[in-house]
């Protein structure tokens, strides 16, 4: 073989390539949508998994394990009398004082049949801990409870379909070898900044509209494409001075081609890398000052060079700070020069970086003591904690209960959603080197001291069992089928291992229902600190501030000018949070077509067109020194319980969704739980109390995917008119 035979066919051995992934994505959407069907159809009374099967072209198993309800008759009786082993690995040798048994639990040590469990990892000791009470408040009327659903579910249908799907989370090693991963980083420590950050020159603008505002001008330009280069281009003829970043406000030109792909990211990664602009590489960091494009499907960053000098320009979405609501690019201007002034009066050295989580995390190393415990600073747990945390603490509660747990025809869908939620817990955190206790260490101590640890900043490694006698929502997170995927066990006599928060531990004990059965397995437990607290200090004092000035405010432009800006403060802290997981890292670049041999060995490439092959490649855990992924797990598992129940003391009463009628739940979506009647609960505009935000009258069909309960919730929204007292952040 020559090299022109060579050459032609690598050429050959493209276009394949190219086919094959054009393919591979048209078939991943077709089984999604096919899915999403099935589980449509689920939601029918009289629906069977036998003539489904066929329809869909699957196996009656396949029907099952996408929507448990079909499970048929004949196997589930068969389940029970015969459950299907779960393969596991061999069984290592347990410590001596694993076995030790922690003190009498009200809840019961019956063993269950393998036939009710999620799988499970090699056996392991647990020690149960002991059920927690709560304050009684005055006992309130209890609203009308709906009328039983018509078809209730198979009692094993959940737990068979775990059985063949679900994730085994990771665990920390026994032994010495275990006890070697709590430490700290060697020389990495969150410290107060000794400089300030450097301010960009910036432009608002509306790409549908063609208005360009900097600063007090406000000017028209004409952008037939909206592409990269002639944004670029036209904004740098308008502006010859240099512009540093361009928000984008309206008009998503990284969108105008989205029907000629099958994904939104396709579409948006084709707008980032098309021809003509220099590209600021991610592998290439010491020739380029930004570390790269941003593929986002709907908030993306585009970074470039402009020819033959070192400006650097980033076109971004302002909608990484909030929604924008249609607003014009001279208000939203207005509502970031509002943002500034509030958070300079806290910070004089603020400045706003490009996004929300830059900036958050910025603002919070400035509150750092330069004095005291922590002159020095905060330090990085190891990578092998970080890594464990990044595996097994997920983030807001995203559920959709359908049919038959909810009626099929709804009385009405009511959506609350909590205040500024995350700034009600981010009072504690933990901090100082972690301890880890063992189920022998936990089983060693008093009742106090386990009541006392379940209460303090820790994550917990457990086995749960939902109690026989259970009829409402899952309380834990369970691992799920896919990449960093929760769901929540609610089936009677279920068990399953998982890790989880102290705050939702607590939830699961001491619930207003039926305590649950939790074994205590391994944990990690922090001493309890004030981190983040003068940090959310100052960011709640300036978003109470930016609220009022959006209510009290005579003209209309500048009363939306604060609510934005009421809703940045939101995003920092929700985002600086965020900042603190540190994930591993993918880093999207861009290689031309004549130098393929210089992309990355470890890349994958996601696209390319005759100029231009675009790839990404992970980068791991970088030694960053605000990584803090323990506070994060903390404030986001605290979160996740206050969904479920939340104790007001001033009104001498409880709200969240382990407080009204099962069967009148239907979602949760992070922040807000939607449900089928209206709830008495306290709203007094503080962080963390429930907003009514939407009230749709029924009847209503019952949403069975995603888009059919966002269709609902906006139509909620517009029929219930919120007072302008009540329009929180």
């Amino acid at each position: 073989m020559d090299a022109k035979t060579y050459n032609a066919e690598l050429a050959e051995l493209r276009a394949l390539r190219d086919g094959i992934r054009k393919a591979r994505t048209a078939l991943e959407k077709l089984e999604t949508d096919r899915a999403r069907k099935i589980t449509a159809l689920a939601g029918y009374e009289k629906a069977k998994a036998e003539r489904i099967a066929p329809a869909a072209g699957l196996s009656l198993a396949d029907i099952v394990a996408i929507a448990p309800i079909l499970a048929p008759e004949h196997l589930t009786t068969a389940a029970q009398a015969n459950p299907a082993p779960v393969p596991l690995p061999p069984e290592p040798a347990a410590p001596p004082t694993a076995a030790v048994q922690g003190p009498p639990s009200p809840l019961g040590d019956t063993a269950l049949p393998s036939g009710t469990e999620h799988p499970q990892p090699p056996s392991q000791a647990g020690t149960v801990a002991p059920a927690m009470n709560r304050p009684t408040p005055e006992p309130a009327a209890e609203p009308e409870r709906p009328a039983a659903p018509s078809k209730p579910a198979p009692a094993t249908a959940a737990p068979l379909a775990a059985q063949t799907a679900q994730r085994t989370l990771p665990g920390i090693p026994e032994g010495t070898e275990g006890d070697r991963w709590f430490t700290h980083t060697t020389n990495l420590a969150s410290t107060h900044p000794n400089f300030t950050q450097q301010a960009r020159s910036t432009v608002f603008l509306d790409t549908h509209t063609g208005v360009l505002v900097h600063r007090d001008q406000t000017f028209r330009i004409d952008l037939p494409t909206a592409s990269t280069a002639e944004i670029l281009n036209t904004v740098f003829h308008v502006l010859p001075g240099g512009v540093e970043r361009i928000y984008i406000t309206a008009g998503a030109p990284w969108h105008r081609q989205a029907d000629q792909y099958s994904f939104l990211k396709d579409a948006v990664a084709a707008w980032l890398n098309a021809p003509h602009t220099r590209l600021a590489h991610g592998h290439r960091p010491r020739k380029d000052k930004m570390a790269g494009h941003f593929v986002h499907p709907r908030n993306p960053v585009g970074r470039y060079q402009r020819e033959h000098g070192e400006q650097h320009v980033e076109i971004r979405s302002a909608g990484e700070w909030f929604d924008t609501d249609g607003a014009e690019p001279a208000v939203i201007r207005d509502a970031f020069v509002l943002l500034w002034n509030a958070l300079r009066r806290r910070w004089p050295d603020a400045v706003l970086m490009g996004s929300p989580s830059q900036t958050g995390r910025d603002l919070w190393t400035r509150t750092i003591p330069t004095k005291g415990q922590y002159a020095d600073g905060y330090p990085v747990l190891s990578e092998e904690l970080r890594g464990l945390f990044h595996a097994t603490a997920g983030q807001g509660r995203t559920e959709l209960i359908t049919p038959p747990r909810v009626p099929a025809q709804l009385p009405a869908l009511v959506e609350y959603d909590r205040t500024f939620a995350y700034a009600k817990h981010t009072w504690k955190s933990g901090v100082g080197t972690p301890r880890r206790v063992t189920a022998a260490t936990f089983a060693s101590w008093s009742q106090k001291e386990q009541t006392k640890a379940l209460f303090a900043c820790g994550h917990w490694h457990v086995r749960v069992t939902v109690p026989d006698t259970w009829t409402h929502i899952g309380i834990l997170p369970a691992p799920a089928p896919g990449d960093r995927a929760w769901h929540y066990p609610a089936t009677p006599g279920t068990t399953f291992t998982t890790w989880a928060g102290g705050p939702e531990i607590h939830t699961a004990l001491s619930n207003p229902h039926t305590p649950w059965k939790i074994e205590i397995l391994d944990g990690i437990l922090f001493d309890d600190g004030k981190p983040l607290d003068d940090w959310s200090k100052k960011l709640k004092e300036a978003w109470s501030s930016l609220t009022a000035q959006a209510n009290l405010n005579g003209d209309p432009d500048q009363r939306t000018a604060a609510h934005l800006a009421a809703r940045a403060v939101r995003a920092l802290l929700l985002y600086g949070i965020g900042a603190f997981a540190q994930r591993p890292r993918t880093v999207t670049g861009t290689t031309p077509r004549t130098m393929e041999r210089d992309v990355p060995p470890d890349a994958e490439i996601i696209g390319f067109d005759d100029q231009t092959i675009t790839w990404q490649r992970p980068t791991g855990f970088t030694r960053d020194p605000n990584a803090h992924p323990e506070w994060a797990a903390h404030i986001w598992s605290s979160a996740r319980a206050a969904l479920l129940s939340q104790r007001h003391r001033d009104d001498n009463t409880y709200a969240g969704a382990l407080h009204v009628p099962p069967g009148t739940i239907v979602a949760f979506r992070t922040d807000a739980v939607y449900l089928t009647q209206p709830q008495p609960w306290p709203h007094h505009g503080q962080p963390g109390d429930y907003l009514k935000k939407g009230h749709l009258p029924g009847p209503i069909p019952a949403p069975t995917t995603e888009d059919e309960l966002l269709t609902l919730r906006d139509k909620g929204r517009a029929a219930h008119h919120t007072a302008p007292t009540a329009k929180e952040a």
